[in-house]
């Protein structure tokens, strides 16, 4: 408030009209000065510059981090017409407000046309004549310029108009700096709840790909932008698209950046890439580039380890991203990246824990109860033989038959649990199998699985890997959620999606609780982005229990 009064105290002695309009100037610092939004701060100053001076428009020019041009432009007396007559706004690299960046000092004109810095108007533009431009300093720097055009009255803006103006400049340069304080602080603190919401998440006991969807969510609300993007690096050297979040992902999972790319290079090594424009920088090679324009692509890294990527684009046209946001998301990264390493360590504890079950009802089975039902088999034979009655004789022997049968099946499943990941083949039919296995320990009983059509010569990788993760999201539900006492998995490659595609559904119906009423729904909710990410859908329905109780999932894609 010092500035402002030390601007102030310049009114003294100036001419009686002046002191007449000091209440009004007083009270146009008060309106000014309320308030801590910054957009609504600049809307307010524009406005109450121009009913002291009698403006007919006004404007304010907010210089950009080079200090070459204008950041952006904010208007009043210019109605929606004339911005569309217009075009884009002024850039402040020409004219009268590039040459009050250049010079940034107090200037008033009678007619700005015949100024010689003066470069004209565009198309559709309104008459402009008179014009009165006084720069404000926020915190000892210039911030922007103000202007003033076409005083009401038709003539000139005075001399006292300019004074007043330039006091209204000071308070206006301190009620900026107040605002955008606040909203730095705001926007600190948005991105630190943005991470504490991903490591809560993965607190809570979600997988990798459930943190991954978390992080490309987060980072695209706060930083404002078109979609979140997690790229992780693939078998090639280059990365892969691997979680999204957007209004319209179709078309990005999956999206490959090849490893000779120089944006790849960059990000491997640990370096993070800013693009003014996806759209037209040589160095974005992807075809989903052209959809975006300012693009911030930071690397996940921790312990001198790259885990992949984050990538927050915008859609084309937007502003670019200030300073301050290039270092929170970079904060951020750091942040999700570490909590990305947790869920690698959560997961290998877990799939440890299920190795070291696996291993132990694999030795229960063969020393308990294989034996037990050895004992059965051979003393229902000894009864067989001294039955006399054919028929007990007969229904022994299909019970000791039965017997055979079954300690056979208990050995393929011994066997089976005691293979390790990578003794299993790749194929789409026993990824399923495997899932419904490891998620057999925790839920203590085994869903049934049911294969429809010829899965593994069908259904394509990056089609296979999501349902896989859709499969494992299903079954992770079920078991944290619905305490359900039976599952069944389908898995159908013979369907037609609604767009006449050929596609694969995956089918996982419960017996449990079902979905309680304003319950959490964020594990639909992935599979739901991975579906759509892909051109399919994903819904859900009752379940297998009385009445409808359980839930069914539905999880569609194209092959």
């Amino acid at each position: 408030m010092a500035a402002a009064t030390e601007a102030t105290r310049s009114l003294q002695g100036l001419s009686a009209e002046l002191t007449a309009r000091v209440p009004q100037l007083l009270e146009a610092m008060r309106t000014v000065g309320a308030g801590l939004d910054l957009h609504i701060t600049l809307d307010r100053i524009v406005q109450t510059a121009a009913e002291l001076a009698d403006a007919r428009y006004a404007a304010i020019g907010i210089i950009d981090d080079a200090r070459e041009g204008l950041a952006d432009f904010v208007t009043y007396g210019v109605t929606g017409q004339d911005h569309e007559r217009i075009g884009a706004l002024p850039d402040g690299h020409k004219g009268l407000l590039g040459a009050l960046i250049a010079d940034p000092k107090a200037l008033r004109l009678a007619d700005l046309s015949q100024d010689p810095r003066s470069a004209g108007f565009p198309p559709g533009h309104p008459p402009m004549r008179t014009f009165l431009g006084v720069p404000i300093q926020v915190q000892g720097q210039i911030f922007g310029n103000l202007y003033l055009t076409e005083k009401r009255s038709g003539g000139e803006f005075s001399e006292e108009d300019l004074q007043m103006v330039r006091v209204l400049a000071t308070e206006a340069g301190i009620a900026i700096g107040n605002a955008r304080l606040y909203a730095a602080t705001r926007q600190r603190e948005r991105w630190i709840d943005g991470s504490v919401a991903v490591t809560t998440e993965l607190l809570a006991g979600s997988d990798v790909d459930e943190a991954l969807a978390v992080v490309a969510e987060q980072a695209r609300k706060l930083a404002e932008s078109a979609a979140g993007i997690v790229l992780r690096p693939d078998d090639e050297g280059g990365l892969e698209i691997v979680a999204v979040s957007a209004d319209d992902p179709t078309g990005i999972m999956g999206t490959r950046i090849p490893p000779d790319s120089p944006v790849a290079e960059q990000l491997l090594a640990g370096e993070p890439v800013f693009v003014d424009d996806s759209a037209t920088d040589p160095r974005m090679v992807t075809a989903i580039a052209p959809r975006f324009g300012p693009s911030m692509m930071l690397p996940l890294k921790s312990g001198g380890r790259v885990l992949g990527t984050l990538a927050t684009p915008r859609v084309r046209g937007a502003r670019p991203f200030t300073g301050a946001e290039r270092t929170l998301a970079t904060q951020f990264a750091a942040q999700a990246a570490l909590a990305l390493v947790l869920a690698d360590a959560q997961r290998d504890r877990e799939r440890l824990a299920v190795l070291e079950d696996r291993d132990r009802i694999a030795r229960d089975l063969h020393d308990l109860v294989i034996q037990r039902l050895f004992a059965t088999g051979m003393m229902l034979e000894s009864a067989q033989r001294r039955a006399v009655v054919p028929e007990v004789n007969q229904g022994v022997g299909k019970a000791v038959d039965e017997l055979d049968i079954t300690i056979q099946e208990i050995r393929t499943a011994i066997f089976a649990l005691q293979q390790g990941p990578s003794e299993v083949p790749s194929g789409l039919r026993t990824r399923v199998l495997r899932e419904i296995g490891t998620a057999a320990v925790p839920l203590g009983f085994q869903p049934s699985a049911n294969f429809i059509g010829p899965v593994d010569s069908r259904v394509g990788e990056l089609t296979g890997k999501n349902l896989i993760a859709a499969l494992r999201e299903a079954l992770s539900n079920a078991f944290r959620h619905a305490r359900a006492s039976r599952i069944e998995v389908v898995v159908d490659s013979t369907i037609t999606l609604p767009d006449g595609t050929e596609g694969v559904r995956l089918t996982v119906a419960d017996d449990g609780t079902g979905i309680p009423e304003g319950g959490r729904r964020s594990g639909l909710k992935n599979l739901a982005k991975r579906a759509e990410s892909l051109g399919g859908s994903s819904t859900y329905g009752p379940g297998l229990g009385e009445d409808g109780t359980g839930t069914v999932v539905t999880w569609e894609a194209p092959l």
